[in-house]
């Protein structure tokens, strides 16, 4: 999952998230440990599942689901093939949140089903409510029947005026990192990996998709088969349904989004096959059969999800001129740093986002060339050498040691994207992409489709890097990369030709008022603009905002990105002039990476915390769940409520 971030100051403003992350917490929230955190944990434990998966494992996954919109509720049954791993093994539990469980059967050898007794444990505000089914027989299939609550945190329900068409409702899900239990009763942990198949009814005029096989040529008649024949984790089981139409990039891949806007949406990413090719060139094949993109609402909280076969997205990346495009890259580098090779817990994260990152980066080199991929890359590391300090501890670290225990929610930080991508960085300048690249390969072919910890891609990394190439890493460096705080002395640094110049009209314009000649920033992208803003004072005159904004229209742009960074400015410094596009900004985007800088800075002053209130109640019915959690915690933060907290994300 990730932000846009061809763009991008990839680490700055991680509010809550956003990949900047789009699903990391704040720097000073992070990565606090619980008082245990010396004792001993399972090196494979996950803190974030009640699931047993070293008991009994789900192989196949099959729903049979009814998508209500009047009722905003997902009804049906999930049956599960199991593969009971222990011998003395009698239960099976799962992950459950919010959900109504109705009835559990368990399938005889004579092929009928008998009811299985089972128990819903209190729900944990984080964790929701374990669901233990007792199974002494240890059938081969069980099945459960339930619905889902109309607050479910996993899925959000728009009423037509909130979509971009206005004509039909809309649903998606978002089960990263540990929303799936709110649709499905699950073991869900990137620990266990399933197949799965779907028959989905809905309202007739209603196109349902899901991270399967969806077919082009698909047939609205509210009755939708899907298979998933790889096995992936529960974060990755995703479904949206509304308005939808498709239009192709290439044979294997196109653009599925409201009539209004798919035309735009393919326009804007019709480098992806380039993309794909670009990535098999160097990593090997892609092993998912189609690779489509979603265009969701406004409304989704996060950049892109990278759900296999078909990536969720955001529109803000949508602004005309493919400059945001990167976050395309990086939903697709999971398709081989993730979802093939995923991480086993989330002590792990940095295997997945920090290794896409990497391989993000490779893509835009590819496609848009070395300056500007060295330009991204230099906004990720000059950030993060910015923020990392101010962190806890541990948060530092790429990983958690095995025998550490963290409490839910802890390892979400920037850091396992930019000091992950950072590592992969000094790998490849110290072994050189000829050693490297193939390396990197052999990792995502030598363990694709399986879920590993950290120990087992340092151990993978000794025997077929630093032992075929002796002197030019040490098991000491590796270590330090990876469970010690801040920035190793190794780290090397990407420098910006173009950066340098944005530095020189910026430090011009800040001693005696001189703007940068229009035909110097009529040639800037989004990256140079992105890096002029995030060079200024933390406050500005009120002229000086006013000469910004008559010469380069920041207020009321339409680029995201650029409106995340001037919004808080103008906050800070007093200048009301941009309020009201504040406001419709906030109330028309649910990005949490856009929008959460914005109402950090509103809520330090009463009259801004008044205006986040007002701007809050105005948008509630068009965010997300997820992103309603965020910005309530931040309002009550600043009111000293400490009875709301911030939601797993």
């Amino acid at each position: 999952m990730r932000s846009s971030i061809l763009t991008l100051f990839f680490a700055a403003a991680v509010v809550l998230g956003g990949c900047s992350r789009d699903n990391a917490p704040a720097a000073d929230t992070a990565a606090k440990p619980d008082a245990d955190v010396a004792t001993a944990a399972p090196a494979e434990y996950d803190s974030l599942s009640y699931a047993e998966p070293d008991k009994v494992r789900i192989k196949d996954l099959a729903l049979a689901l009814n998508v209500d919109f009047d009722a905003r509720e997902i009804s049906g049954s999930a049956t599960y093939d199991l593969d009971w791993v222990a011998d003395d093994a009698n239960e099976l539990v799962l992950d459950t949140r919010d959900l109504t469980i109705e009835k559990v059967v368990g399938e005889r050898s004579d092929d009928k089903w008998t009811d299985l007794k089972y128990e819903l444990a209190d729900a944990d505000k984080r964790l929701g409510s374990k669901l233990t089914i007792q199974v002494p027989d240890r059938n081969e299939r069980v099945r459960v029947t339930y619905r889902t609550s109309p607050d479910a945190s996993g899925l959000q329900w728009l009423t037509p005026a909130m979509t971009e068409g206005g004509k039909q409702p809309f649903m998606f899900s978002q089960s990263q990192q540990i929303h799936a239990r709110s649709w499905v009763p699950l073991q869900d942990t990137p620990r266990v990996r399933f197949t799965y198949t779907a028959h989905v009814t809905s309202p007739k005029d209603v196109m349902v998709l899901m991270s399967a096989d969806n077919d082009p040529k698909a047939e609205r008649d509210g009755d939708y088969t899907f298979a998933m024949p790889q096995a992936i984790p529960s974060y990755l089981l995703a479904i949206a349904a509304g308005d939808l139409e498709f239009k192709p990039i290439s044979d294997r891949s196109g653009v599925w989004a409201e009539p209004a806007m798919v035309e735009r949406a393919t326009a804007e990413f019709a480098d992806t096959e380039k993309m794909i090719e670009a990535t098999e060139a160097v990593y090997g094949p892609y092993r998912w059969g189609r690779y489509d993109i979603l265009v969701l609402p406004p409304s989704f909280p996060y950049g892109g999800m990278e759900n296999p076969r078909l990536t969720f997205a955001t529109p803000t990346v949508i602004v005309g001129d493919k400059s945001l495009v990167s976050l395309i890259a990086h939903e697709l580098a999971h398709s081989w740093a993730g979802n093939l090779v995923t991480f086993s817990s989330p002590k792990d994260q940095w295997m997945n986002e920090g290794i896409t990152s990497y391989v993000e980066n490779r893509i835009i080199e590819s496609l848009y060339g070395k300056d500007f991929a060295d330009m991204e890359a230099a906004i990720a590391q000059n950030e993060l050498r910015k923020t990392i300090g101010d962190m806890e501890p541990q948060a530092q670290a790429l990983a958690i040691r095995p025998d550490i225990h963290v409490k839910a929610g802890d390892t979400l930080t920037e850091v396992a994207y930019d000091k992950g991508a950072w590592f992969m960085m000094f790998l490849e300048h110290r072994f050189g992409r000829e050693d490297f690249d193939p390396f990197l390969r052999g990792y995502f072919d030598h363990f694709a489709f399986q879920s590993i910890p950290t120990t087992t891609f340092i151990q993978y990394a000794k025997d077929n890097l630093l032992a075929k190439h002796p002197g030019k890493v040490t098991e000491a460096e590796l270590d330090e990369w990876i469970y010690g705080q801040g920035i190793p002395g190794s780290a090397p640094v990407t420098k910006s030709p173009q950066f340098d110049a944005v530095d020189t009209v910026r430090k011009a314009w800040l001693d005696d008022g001189t703007l940068p000649a229009s035909d110097v920033t009529a040639k800037w992208s989004t990256q140079e603009w992105l890096h002029f803003l995030e060079g200024m004072p933390q406050t500005l005159s009120h002229e000086q905002l006013a000469a910004l904004d008559a010469a380069y229209k920041f207020t009321g742009t339409p680029n995201g990105e650029i409106a995340m960074r001037w919004y808080p400015l103008t906050v800070r410094s007093g200048y009301p002039e941009a309020n009201d596009a504040i406001a419709a900004f906030l109330e028309r985007v649910g990005r949490r990476k856009l929008i959460m800088p914005t109402y950090a800075e509103l809520v330090k002053t009463p009259e801004g915390l008044a205006m986040a209130e007002k701007v809050l109640a105005q948008a509630r019915p068009g965010y997300h769940p997820i992103t309603t959690g965020s910005v309530d915690a931040v309002i009550a933060e600043a009111k000293g409520d400490k009875s709301v907290t911030k939601p797993v994300d």
